[in-house]
C-alpha cells in the first residue's frame, strides 16, 4: 500500500536528514523542505531543488525561474499553486546552499534515494509530467535522457503527450533559448495545449 499524499508531505516537510550537510555549506543554514503536492494531480512538475528565494518563501518556483515556467505552461500563480491541480517534485526537497563560489550545490542524493520513489508512488498516475532539467530527466528517463539536456528536450516528440522535458527556466538558460528558438517556436504551443487539455 502506498503512502497517503497528504502524511507523506507533513513527513517530508519534517525531515531533517541534511542538518549537517547544509550546515557545513557557505550559506550554513537550516534544512526547509518545500513538499507541494495533494491527491491526484494533473500535472506533476519535476525539477532540480529550491532555489534561496524558494527556501525563504516556502513555495516552489516562488521566483523568476517559475514565472518564466508559467509562462511556458500558458498559466498564473493560482493555478500552479492548486494543489488539487499541479504537483511539484524537485530531486531535493530543500535549498542545497551555494558553494565558497556562489553557485548552487547540487541537490542531495540521499534526498530522492528516500523519498522519489514514495512520492511518485503515492501520486499515482499523472496525465502530463514536466520533467526540468538533468537531474530529474535522468532520473525518470534512465538511459532515453543520454546526451544531456539539449539532446533529451529535442527529443520530446518520442515523449509527449505524457512526458515533456524541459530546460531549466533560470535566467541563466537565455542563451540556450536563443540558441535552440525550435523550443519556443514547436514545443511550447504543444505543451500549453497539453496543459490546457488536462486541466480541462
Amino acid at each position: 500500500m502506498s503512502d497517503s499524499p497528504d502524511q507523506l508531505r507533513d513527513e517530508i516537510a519534517a525531515c531533517r536528514h541534511c542538518a549537517a550537510r547544509f550546515a557545513a555549506t557557505a550559506t550554513s543554514h537550516a534544512p526547509r523542505p518545500v513538499p507541494w503536492f495533494g491527491p491526484a494531480p494533473r500535472i506533476l512538475v519535476c525539477g532540480q531543488a529550491p532555489g534561496m528565494r524558494v527556501h525563504q518563501a516556502g513555495r516552489p518556483f516562488f521566483d523568476p525561474s517559475g514565472a518564466r515556467l508559467r509562462g511556458w505552461m500558458g498559466i498564473d500563480e493560482t493555478v500552479f499553486y492548486d494543489l488539487s491541480r499541479i504537483a511539484v517534485l524537485p530531486m531535493a526537497f530543500c535549498f542545497p546552499g551555494y558553494d565558497e563560489r556562489g553557485a548552487d550545490l547540487p541537490p542531495p542524493r540521499l534526498c530522492s534515494d528516500i523519498w522519489h520513489a514514495r512520492v511518485m508512488a503515492a501520486l499515482g498516475e499523472v496525465p502530463l509530467t514536466l520533467l526540468i532539467g538533468g537531474y530529474a530527466q535522468k532520473w525518470h528517463l534512465g538511459r532515453r535522457a543520454r546526451g544531456g539536456v539539449t539532446a533529451t528536450v529535442a527529443g520530446w516528440r518520442a515523449l509527449s503527450p505524457r512526458i515533456f522535458p524541459l530546460p531549466h527556466p533560470s535566467w541563466r538558460n537565455t542563451g540556450w533559448l536563443r540558441r535552440n528558438p525550435w523550443f519556443e517556436a514547436d514545443l511550447v504551443p504543444e505543451l500549453r495545449a497539453r496543459v490546457q487539455e488536462v486541466l480541462a
